[in-house]
């Protein structure tokens, strides 16, 4: 599945938006002006229809009503501006914690992790629905930096490891292809078509039961209840026009995702035995919430049931899904019985398929795959790469594995990787870390962690601040700013910044900060060539290419030239320029990955493969630049899974 492809598709799929909004909008302005001019003539004989037909008349009950759409799309899009959590919590969602002891949500996060680092990106945080019995979830952010997966305690509950692994598969699609994006501004401005019905129904309401005196008066508020209740017909065109968008902008993706969630895992009969079970159970996928509506498109099954009219559905027929999953199924849904609220699931051993899997991902094998592949796995984990973050996170130390979701001790691991091998240095990060203001007592937590994080693999370094995320993100925003000091502090001890150091702080940059500094949606494509880019072009390849595998300009001049010189034919029209070491600095790079990530898909996809190429110029990729390819992939908002055991790469 190309990734690349699908992030246009979403855009075109954001164009598509804007014009059927336009065109709902103008129906609705042209219904609520039918329903003024058909009252004022209904209402008082003296009013000629000449008076009516103006103009001036029309254009000023189309303001008031372009007004009103217009505020109403632009208070729900301000309301939904953190992303995901606003959308959880929009749905009755409460955050899981990271050191649930609860086996059934321990399970539901090991699967969400092992999704997330297969994926190459860091973990996003988990919602569960606590009172909905249905089998469902939902995906919501409008990129990784907000993004959350929400599970229903009915799926916690009635489904299996496979077929959850499935589930969050569908759902980390989503995320990774921008549905779930368009869904969160879907919402936003779809409210500003609904509202109309919504203040014909505050109207009606606001007279129900009331009297009036006197003839004049009576007249009166019968035309104002007439209004009232043609308003809130109007609500029902816009529900109309709601369901006939979120129709058109979700069904086909929801069929993509299933695709992607069968690729992810290999095993498409999991993700079959969830819909399945869905037909089987009396609540089906049904939300109970009453904000259900607003979000129906952005769930796993149908939430709020099935419509009169089948293409206003948001979702696909279930028997249609399962049997592009299943081609062999006999079309029987076997019954489901809900468990009680007592009964939680036990942690549950992973399928043989997955067992002989981790296993053969653990094993060390020599493989030589082309740059071009490398970006090809951009937003397309397989199953190996399922079984060896699985692998990797279960080789972790049982109490850092613990320690990591939890945020006090996650600070304290996040510290003890950035702490130098040199003693000169090391003395000064541990002064830092005494006199931290945030917590007095993070000193104390990083010496407890810091056999364990030396004992961590070289390639589980960077799985470990992914991990963290979750917890960091549960910290307060002065406990965060402190961080975020004592951090910048650290990595500037030894006045140089090393290829791990510039990946993590790109993960707490992207992925942290956003929680206490506000959200920060992806922006539309600036540009669609790269030749305005070409002193960006040339910082990033020109620092690949001098940082040889280290992480320090030890790479001979002639090595970093040849190097630099094949990825940059990779970029036609661009013609970038080595540039001296000093000039491609660790801000010179950021700055850069900052103006390159307003880049198209496309062009975004041409720079990592330049990128690729040029790490991969002398065969021999290191764990540092595996992590700096990753760094960068993730930066500019492509998430590339990890390299596999024995794996390398070919210019």
């Amino acid at each position: 599945m190309d990734f690349f492809a699908r992030q246009e598709d979403a855009r075109r799929g954001t164009r598509w938006l804007v014009v059927l909004f336009v065109l709902a909008v103008a129906g609705v302005v042209a219904a609520v002006n039918l329903a003024v001019v058909v009252l004022l003539l209904m209402g008082s004989s003296s009013v000629a229809p000449t008076d009516v037909f103006r103009p001036e008349a029309f254009g000023g009950i189309t303001a008031v009503t372009l007004t009103i759409v217009g505020v109403s799309s632009l208070y729900k899009i301000t309301a939904l501006s953190g992303g995901g959590p606003s959308v959880a919590q929009l749905l009755g969602g409460k955050r899981l914690d990271p050191n649930t002891t609860d086996p059934a949500g321990r399970r539901l996060l090991n699967v969400v992790e092992e999704m997330a680092l297969a994926a190459g990106t860091s973990v996003p945080t988990v919602y569960v629905l606590e009172d909905e019995d249905g089998i469902n979830a939902f995906a919501a952010g409008f990129t990784f930096d907000d993004a959350v997966i929400g599970v229903t305690r009915g799926a916690l509950d009635l489904l299996d490891r496979s077929e959850l692994q499935g589930v969050v598969g569908h759902e980390l699609s989503h995320l990774l292809h921008g549905d779930s994006r368009l869904n969160v501004r879907l919402m936003g401005v779809l409210h500003g078509i609904l509202v109309i019905g919504l203040i014909g129904y505050w109207i009606l309401r606001s007279y129900r039961g009331g009297s009036s005196s006197g003839r004049g008066k009576k007249g009166g508020a019968g035309a104002v209840l007439l209004f009232g209740l043609a308003l809130l017909v109007i609500g029902y065109v816009g529900v109309f026009f709601a369901r006939l968008i979120k129709s058109g902008v979700s069904r086909q993706r929801e069929f993509l995702a299933d695709a992607a969630s069968a690729q992810y895992t290999r095993d498409p009969t999991a993700l079959a035995d969830a819909l399945r079970k869905i037909g089987g159970l009396g609540a089906g996928s049904r939300i109970a919430s009453p904000n259900a509506e607003q979000a129906s498109h952005m769930f796993f099954g149908n939430g709020v049931g099935d419509h009169l009219f089948p293409w206003l559905d948001t979702h696909p027929p279930l028997s249609e899904r399962i049997r592009r999953l299943d081609p062999a199924w006999d079309g029987t849904f076997p019954k489901v019985e809900p468990k009680p609220r007592s009964a939680r699931p036990a942690k549950e051993p992973a399928k043989p398929w997955l067992r002989a899997a981790r296993e053969a991902a653990a094993a060390s094998v020599s493989q030589l795959h082309g740059a071009e592949a490398a970006v090809a796995s951009v937003g397309n984990p397989t199953p190996a790469h399922v079984a060896y973050a699985a692998a990797l996170r279960d080789r972790l130390p049982a109490s850092l594995a613990e320690r990591v979701r939890e945020p006090a001790s996650a600070r304290a691991v996040v510290c003890a990787l950035l702490l130098s091998r040199e003693p000169v240095v090391v003395v000064a990060q541990l002064v830092a870390l005494a006199d931290h203001a945030g917590d007095p007592r993070l000193l104390e937590e990083v010496h407890a962690v810091m056999p364990a994080v030396k004992a961590c693999p070289p390639e589980a370094r960077l799985a470990l601040v992914d991990l963290a995320v979750p917890a960091l993100r549960l910290m307060s925003r002065p406990q965060w700013r402190a961080f975020a000091d004592l951090v910048a502090k650290l990595v500037e001890a030894d006045q140089r910044l090393d290829v791990f150091e510039l990946a993590l702080r790109r993960v707490l940059t992207r992925h942290v900060e956003p929680t206490f500094e506000g959200a920060r949606p992806r922006a539309t494509p600036q540009y669609y060539s790269l030749r305005r880019r070409r002193q960006e072009c040339s910082v990033i390849l020109s620092a690949l290419a001098w940082r040889g595998g280290a992480g320090a300009a030890v790479a001979p001049h002639a090595s970093a030239a040849e190097a630099f010189a094949r990825g940059a034919a990779h970029l036609s029209g661009v013609d970038p320029e080595l540039l001296p070491d000093q000039a491609c600095g660790p801000r010179e790079v950021e700055a850069s990955l900052r103006e390159l990530d307003a880049a198209a898909p496309r062009r975004k996809q041409d720079l990592l493969l330049a990128c690729a190429v040029v790490i991969a110029h002398d065969r021999r990729v290191t764990v540092e630049e595996g992590e700096l390819l990753r760094a960068l992939a993730d930066a500019l908002q492509c998430p590339m899974p990890p390299l596999l055991p024995g794996e390398s790469l070919a210019a």
